[in-house]
């Protein structure tokens, strides 16, 4: 099959694609795209299976660490002051994973970014794959009813002017059938009317989950660089409330990670498996949903010279009709004008119609053939194929960090407030602050001594 012009799937689509994949009963599953098929979809749901597997044992880790952490602490002697030792590895350590994991809320933005601008040219293909398919009902509609028009008025009106003349009126009679035939043979060329299946509408519904990714993502980037931000400013203020908060915030945001990481790899998978051989599955799926005929599908999917065009029969009839027509015409005007000088305003009439026929039956032939909407199928692969797949990737490796980041923090967390100085509850205001209690007592006893 002729792939689309200027795409070819690319080397991360490869790399997926021979990825192994197994069913529920873990029996290999084919790496071909299939959808509607019950082992192909419990073999993408056991990827999101493994990265729930990866929360989970992320979890346990998390819990065995700090369980061991706080009931395996050997006592600190009464009196110490001084931290213990490995105290500032501690905090550097959850402040390096801290700032890895704002690093992968960068990386995070910019394949949420190419994701959405690959989502986008796939829709603006559709849009103007819609665009070309309306044009062309739209003209094939304009010509049959310029020539039913011609044929209902200036035809009829031209054979009533030359009923004394028998082969003119034969000669407009013909002209009459041959109008007839273009209109018949033109009601074919759109094949697209009546169609169930809408690009306008696909490109509508694409446009609409995208939209709600792309905040859900958004959204998602934004808490956890608050919760970084936050969290680093709890270290450096050495606020235990704010630490504490800013804990339970990452143990919300790593379980939203891990979970966004299986849905990213699970698409990823299915989109390079799409991206390797997508002529097939999209011929099969447009057949399905159009009912349109294969050499149709196929001229306009692979558009090579292999496949013929299936409206060229139906094209030259018209054409030779039309030139039919146009000589029959400037006979009638050469024979019956002088004769019969009524007949010259039908005639014009009829000149008339027939150019602006012809006019857009040119463009007909060049929205009919492949070129167009080939390249639109082309235009949406590379958006679909190449940029949301290298934006699905880079979100798979922002949540792989911040994953990583997550869990490295809450580790470390707990031990770096557990190095924060005492404090009673008045430490964080300030000394000069009259509603403080330590400084109200002190002006009281200021007062009673004068």
């Amino acid at each position: 099959m002729g792939a689309p012009p200027g795409y070819r799937p690319s080397a991360w689509v490869h790399l997926l694609h021979q990825l192994p994949r197994a069913d529920f009963q873990l029996r290999p599953v084919p790496s071909g795209f299939a959808p509607q098929e019950q082992e192909y979809q419990q073999a993408l749901l056991l990827v999101v299976a493994l990265a729930g597997l990866g929360l989970g044992l992320s979890l346990i880790f998390i819990a065995v660490y700090l369980i061991r952490f706080c009931c395996c602490r050997p006592p600190e002697p009464p009196g110490a002051k001084s931290p213990p030792p490995g105290g500032g590895c501690v905090t550097w350590s959850c402040i390096a994973a801290l700032l890895v994991g704002c690093a992968g809320i960068g990386i995070g933005f910019y394949g949420n970014s190419e994701t959405s601008d690959g989502v986008s040219q796939l829709s603006s293909a559709l849009l103007h794959a819609n665009h070309t398919l309306t044009a062309i009902d739209h003209l094939v509609l304009e010509m049959v009813e310029r020539l039913g028009e011609a044929v209902r008025t200036e035809l009829t009106t031209l054979e009533e002017v030359l009923a004394q003349r028998t082969e003119l009126v034969a000669a407009t009679r013909g002209a009459r059938r041959q109008a007839e035939a273009v209109a018949q043979q033109l009601q074919g060329l759109a094949f697209w009317r009546g169609v169930p299946l809408s690009p306008l509408q696909v490109a509508e519904d694409v446009s609409f989950v995208e939209e709600y990714r792309w905040l859900a993502y958004v959204l998602l980037l934004l808490l956890e660089l608050l919760v970084c931000l936050f969290t680093l400013l709890g270290l450096a203020k050495q606020s235990k409330w704010l630490v504490i908060v800013m804990t339970v915030m990452s143990l919300l945001v790593l379980v939203l990670s891990w979970g966004s990481m299986g849905l990213e790899a699970a698409t990823a998978v299915g989109l390079s498996d799409f991206c390797s051989s997508p002529d097939t599955y999209i011929l099969n799926l447009t057949r399905e949903e159009t009912g349109l005929g294969s050499d149709i599908l196929s001229y306009y999917f692979l558009c090579n010279q292999a496949v013929s065009n299936p409206f060229q029969q139906r094209l030259t009839l018209s054409q030779r009709a039309l030139a039919n027509i146009h000589s029959q015409l400037q006979g009638l005007e050469r024979e019956a004008v002088p004769q019969f000088p009524s007949a010259q305003k039908p005639l014009l009439s009829l000149e008339e119609t027939l150019n602006v026929t012809e006019g857009n039956f040119h463009q007909l032939v060049a929205l009919l053939h492949c070129r167009g909407l080939h390249k639109d199928y082309g235009a949406a692969l590379r958006g679909l194929c190449e940029d949301a797949l290298e934006g699905l990737l880079f979100l798979l490796l922002f949540s792989l960090l911040s994953a990583g980041a997550l869990a490295t923090a809450l580790c470390s967390l707990p031990r770096a407030w557990a190095l924060f100085p005492p404090s009673d509850d008045y430490d964080d205001t300030d000394d000069d602050d009259p509603f403080n209690p330590q400084e109200s007592k002190r002006f009281v006893q200021w007062q009673s001594s004068i």
